[in-house]
């Protein structure tokens, strides 16, 4: 996009402090980075006033941690790159499902589906379990997974009282070393458009793509594409 989008960073900072706050009070054994929203109060006063105005709702205080690279994504619903993997040979990460799923179908159970952390600049590649386990170790691999589907089950039901689906959803996690032995944490930004799918549960109807709460529709080929939320989460 040539423009900024007007108080993008304020938005998902909030949005993300909601969740970790929540998680907080709903799943108090998962450990996050997040500490509280905003700059340290030494870090304020060493800026300017305006800066330091213009930073605080764009700003997390949150411990530093050795992240682990990979992108830990749960699938409610089969779309986006899921839904083109299926269609080709009938699986997706490598995992083989039913035949006769149509797109945006409910996935039951929801799915764990890891991919690659790219570097900046780079692009994320689907892969199995067993390479995800081979990149981070089998008890860490095991461990995000376990987070990730419990985070998602919490986060879609939040929603569904509130009449959204959450299609999908991306999660980053670091390693406490300070524990024995090394904890998993959960980082980074939390259910955001940036990173998560999100329906309105009134229209979702299964058989097509679905009108999209987050940044799909920019993906779009077409005005009509854009209309219906096309392209995938890779």
């Amino acid at each position: 996009m040539k423009n900024d989008i007007d108080r993008k960073g304020i938005i998902l900072t909030q949005l993300s402090a909601f969740w970790f706050e929540l998680f907080k009070t709903v799943l108090p054994t998962v450990r996050t980075h997040y500490l509280h929203t905003g700059l340290p109060p030494a870090v304020e006063a060493r800026l300017p006033p305006e800066l330091a105005r213009a930073l605080q709702p764009r700003c997390m205080t949150v411990r530093r941690l050795k992240v682990l690279p990979l992108e830990s994504i749960v699938r409610g619903y089969i779309t986006g790159s899921a839904w083109s993997s299926y269609r080709e040979d009938g699986t997706v990460h490598g995992v083989r499902l039913p035949a006769g799923l149509q797109e945006s179908q409910k996935l039951e159970p929801p799915m764990w589906t890891p991919s690659t952390k790219a570097a900046a600049g780079g692009k994320d590649e689907n892969i199995s379990r067993a390479a995800a386990a081979a990149i981070v170790g089998q008890r860490h691999a095991d461990e995000v997974e376990r987070l990730s589907l419990r985070l998602y089950a919490e986060a879609n039901a939040h929603a569904a009282r509130r009449g959204i689906i959450l299609a999908d959803t991306k999660f980053e996690f670091a390693l406490d070393e300070t524990t024995e032995p090394p904890s998993v944490v959960l980082v980074d930004e939390v259910l955001t458009p940036d990173s998560s799918r999100f329906w309105s549960a009134a229209d979702h109807e299964v058989g097509r793509a679905q009108d999209s709460f987050d940044k799909q529709f920019l993906r779009g080929e077409s005005p009509a594409s854009c209309a219906r939320g096309r392209e995938s989460r890779d």
